[in-house]
């Protein structure tokens, strides 16, 4: 059998609802460089069968930044290291309102609340619901949190807020995430998953790729998501920042990343893909071409640490390739 005739038994096996096996997705992730476009043209096939012609647009807003108590070596917000970023506490509910309003004039279809820190005090997490409460009242977007760890009194509370979604990002392999970060575990983060799932929140999570590990570890990365097959993945590219112990990380080239979006997209056919972090900085084309390669879905005006592509810029990126925003 050719690479080609193996990449389109695949897609058959995902189009009759088989679904691929573990062996089926490495020998994907692992197919000869010169068979990289049938994999990504096959990938968005699927894409379009399951979620049409339409690109999930979020935009977040980081509403409480650095001095977080964690290690995770990538970050550029954990106290652990001086990157010489700017900080800040929880604002008034009056300044997320006007932000989320702007949001949804620009075209989003969800707004995120994201907090740097491990997980909410019982003050903060209150704080947090009154913003969400004013979000509901006065703009009317679809709200989401990444908030960190959660109880499961936290996450019914939530739940009744209507938040439709909570992020908690697995971060990489379970065989890499010790290198990764050291004040909590692998285990931790798929607790909160559970916890967000046994509460009625759909789930988004994902990872950074990039990191140094290796494609067999971004196959780990992958197959464990398909397990737990969350409504969104949110796959970041490192943008290693000045200051943390990955300052000095090599970039991927472009092929694996593609490589990566393309296989989550055989794995998780009705879920959106989004491409997070480093789109704009690390991708020549601000994610052309991994939206034609199996995902479909970005983050706009930017993210927890830097800025990113204009609301207008990525809507004409969109249109340009005939989908919609």
């Amino acid at each position: 059998m050719s690479a080609l005739e193996f990449i389109q038994e695949c897609q058959e096996k995902v189009f009759s609802g088989i679904g691929i096996s573990s062996d089926d997705a490495k020998k994907l992730l692992d197919i000869p460089e010169e068979n990289l476009k049938d994999l990504a043209k096959c990938a968005n096939e699927i894409t379009r069968d399951f979620n049409g012609k339409k690109v999930d647009v979020e935009q977040l807003n980081n509403i409480k930044k650095n001095a977080c108590s964690e290690d995770c070596t990538f970050c550029g917000q954990s106290a652990f290291f001086d990157t010489g970023i700017e900080t800040y506490q929880l604002p008034s509910p009056e300044e997320v309102v006007i932000k989320a309003q702007k949001a949804k004039e620009e075209g989003a279809e969800s707004y995120c609340l994201v907090a740097a820190w491990r997980e909410p005090s019982t003050k903060d997490f209150e704080k947090v619901c009154k913003i969400i409460n004013e979000i509901n009242d006065k703009v009317g977007i679809t709200v989401e949190c990444s908030l960190g760890f959660l109880t499961p009194e936290q996450a019914a509370k939530l739940k009744e807020l209507k938040v439709k979604r909570y992020n908690h990002n697995l971060e990489t392999a379970k065989s890499k995430f010790p290198e990764i970060c050291t004040t909590h575990t692998y285990e931790d983060r798929l607790k909160t998953l559970g916890i967000a799932r046994e509460a009625g929140l759909e789930l988004c999570t994902g990872g950074i790729i990039g990191l140094g590990e290796t494609r067999e570890q971004r196959l780990e990365l992958a197959l464990e998501l398909g397990r737990l097959y969350p409504e969104e993945v949110t796959i970041n590219i490192l943008v290693a920042m000045p200051g943390t112990p990955l300052e000095l990380q090599t970039d991927l080239p472009n092929s694996e990343i593609v490589r990566i979006f393309s296989v989550l997209r055989f794995l998780l056919p009705e879920s959106v893909i989004k491409i997070s972090g480093g789109r704009e900085s690390k991708l020549n084309d601000s994610g052309e071409e991994l939206l034609q390669s199996g995902a479909n879905g970005i983050i706009t005006e930017g993210y927890l640490t830097m800025g990113g592509n204009e609301a207008k810029k990525d809507r004409e990126l969109i249109e340009k390739i005939g989908l919609q925003s």
